[in-house]
């Protein structure tokens, strides 16, 4: 019987060890070789001296460094909770029993879709001050107005929390949507019977039901919000006056212009332990909360 369960288990095995030697060689092997790199003055070609943890120490007195996490940090206060509220709102809408629910759940989840190239570019279009669409809109409704979006510190952030809420939260509304369609209808049945209204159903049955779904969103959201770069570095490129600079797109320019990999590969593993603390704060609290 043993026997038995230990050639089923090596047959288990054979089927999953092509993505365990992937896996290894694309990310296991990558942090390890990215821990080692961090000890080292290394650059483009190869590793020149042992550093130990100076590049750390480094990177707790460089102001650049503090300046993009701020940066960072602030994205993610100004899009997580924007995001989840309309997200909820946009599934809400979807999930409502009308003709066109097909055309809105397609509409907003349509951009997502979408590379971050596409978007940028069709943003910077959009945006230019003096023949750009919304400017032309904005005079056309008798705003007498030039605004330059990436020319001004609020403007460029605007700009940007907005492109990224419109480009990703066709996502988050397709798991709320998914959390909506499995409360069972029995509920909303028997409070229609006990006379509950729909802000009572709202606030009893449908926002407990979502919690478990809605802390899987603002985990996410937190994460995804942290490694923000591409449309960044396509819109703004970190301006104006390195205003809307992240720290990922700091790290790559240390990296692969400044040709410093190792105080890269540092600050890169400060932003790994960052996600990995406010990880294990978001699932603790929600095992609490459970238990």
């Amino acid at each position: 019987m043993k026997r038995r369960l230990l050639m089923q288990d090596m047959k288990a095995f054979l089927f999953i060890l092509p993505f365990f030697v992937v896996y290894i060689i694309f990310t296991i092997f990558p942090v390890i070789k990215g821990l080692e790199m961090s000890l080292y003055d290394w650059n483009l070609v190869k590793k020149l001296e042992f550093v130990g943890l100076e590049n750390y120490q480094k990177m707790f007195g460089d102001p650049h460094f503090w300046r993009t996490l701020w940066n960072t940090t602030l994205f993610v206060i100004l899009t997580t909770p924007t995001m989840v509220l309309l997200s909820l709102g946009l599934a809400l809408l979807a999930n409502l029993n009308t003709r066109f629910k097909t055309i809105f759940r397609s509409s907003f989840f349509i951009p997502s879709i979408l590379s971050v190239s596409v978007i940028s570019f069709l943003v910077i279009f959009m945006l230019q001050p003096y023949n750009g669409f919304v400017n032309n809109f904005i005079q056309s409704i008798g705003i007498n107005m030039e605004p330059f979006w990436m020319d001004d510190k609020v403007l460029s952030w605007v700009t940007i929390v907005m492109v990224t809420l419109w480009w990703t939260v066709g996502f988050n509304m397709i798991l709320f949507l998914a959390g909506l369609q499995d409360i069972p209808e029995s509920l909303y049945e028997a409070s229609e019977i006990d006379g509950a209204t729909g802000w009572q159903m709202f606030k009893y049955i449908t926002l407990p039901q979502l919690v478990p779904i809605g802390r899987v969103i603002i985990l996410l959201q937190i994460l995804a919000s942290y490694k923000v770069f591409a449309q960044i570095l396509l819109i703004t490129d970190g301006g104006p006056g390195g205003a809307t600079r992240p720290l990922i797109q700091y790290i790559y320019e240390v990296g692969f212009t400044q040709n410093n990999l190792g105080y890269a590969a540092a600050m890169s593993y400060a932003l790994f332990f960052i996600l990995l603390i406010l990880s294990i704060v978001q699932l603790k609290n929600q095992k609490q909360e459970e238990g």
